[in-house]
């Protein structure tokens, strides 16, 4: 009996440490500590409750903050500081990095990327570098955090937006919105740019599976996936998004990798597809106004949609493929993740 106890008890640790652990996709992140958003209009960065979806605390920043990526374990995130305009109209390009202490809900310190103007788009590998784009000198930062210093600016060839980094960390993809009709290419082991994927209408968000089979983004004009090979850095497909009449903006895959959700602002909707089957069944829903960012669930089963637009986040159940509920958070929300 005493021997069943403390195997039994051991059992419990173990589940309760496996459902408290972070996801270990870097670049899609999940877990069950917290909600962790990034209030772009409000200049903010909140946290809530991830089951109950209230708000525990706040952290004000400079204009604009944007993107935000995760170190492994879910201590830290950095968040990059834009400035106080929009892609290709931004007057006061921020030129900082925030790093936040999630447990302690603040801001412990800052990496100045100065000379370079505008971070955005933000991935980070195994290793804990950060990969950083900067639209206003056409450049791909490599940033270490714990020296928070710059160590390399890579010629991208176009106003880098969005950056998405294989899962072998080899190569990573950046979308030129409409500035160059191609998705920029960087071999990270040279750190030179070394393909361009023709993208006539330009595009917006993009992303890598979490497993490395694929490359997707989306095109700016038309409402279009391209999917990208990345053994050969060709297209393989373009993949009509149901019920879009124009070009959508960002979209994810779950950390398990089974789905992937896309954004349309000008619909007020996103697209669930198969990530196995992208050519499959299009479930749409309706959400708020101006779809940003989408967060998953530990367990797979929710997705929660930042509707930059009108201050909330629908609430999707992707088991019943229905918005069941809707929340305030924030101004305009662009970014979120459970951690």
């Amino acid at each position: 009996m005493h021997k069943a106890r403390i195997l039994l008890s051991a059992f419990a640790i173990s589940i309760s440490a496996l459902l408290a652990a972070p996801s270990t996709v870097l670049n899609h992140p999940t877990g069950n500590r917290g909600l962790f958003m990034v209030d772009k209009l409000g200049a903010h960065l909140r946290f809530f409750d991830p089951v109950t979806f209230k708000e525990l605390a706040s952290i004000e920043t400079p204009p604009n903050p944007h993107d935000f990526t995760l170190s492994a374990d879910h201590s830290l995130a950095y968040v990059p500081i834009y400035g106080d305009g929009v892609y290709g109209r931004n007057p006061h390009p921020g030129h900082e990095i925030e790093i936040v202490d999630l447990a302690a809900r603040k801001i412990i310190g800052t990496i100045d990327v100065a000379p370079y103007r505008a971070p955005h788009g933000i991935q980070i590998d195994s290793k804990g570098l950060l990969y950083v784009t900067c639209d206003l000198d056409r450049k791909l930062l490599v940033v270490d955090p714990e020296k928070r210093s710059v160590l390399e600016a890579i010629d991208t060839d176009g106003t880098g937006h969005w950056d998405a980094l294989l899962a072998d960390e080899n190569k990573i993809y950046i979308t030129n919105k409409t500035d160059r009709p191609f998705i920029s290419v960087i071999d990270l082991r040279t750190r030179k740019m070394i393909a361009k994927v023709p993208a006539p209408g330009g595009t917006e968000g993009i992303a890598a599976s979490p497993f490395g089979k694929t490359v997707v983004a989306m095109d700016h004009t038309d409402p279009f996936l391209i999917v990208i090979d990345p053994k050969t850095d060709r297209v393989l497909d373009r993949i009509p998004l149901r019920d879009n009449a124009k070009g959508a903006y960002k979209l994810y895959f779950s950390p398990n990798g089974k789905r992937l959700l896309t954004m349309n602002m000008t619909e007020k909707s996103v697209n669930v597809f198969d990530a196995s089957n992208l050519r499959g069944e299009q479930r749409l829903l309706q959400v708020g106004k101006d779809p940003m960012g989408i967060a998953f669930s530990p367990d797979g089963k929710t997705a929660l949609v930042a509707n930059h637009g009108d201050g909330s986040v629908s609430v999707i159940d992707l088991e019943k493929m229905q918005v069941v509920n809707n929340f305030h958070a924030g101004t305009g929300i662009e970014t979120l993740a459970y951690y």
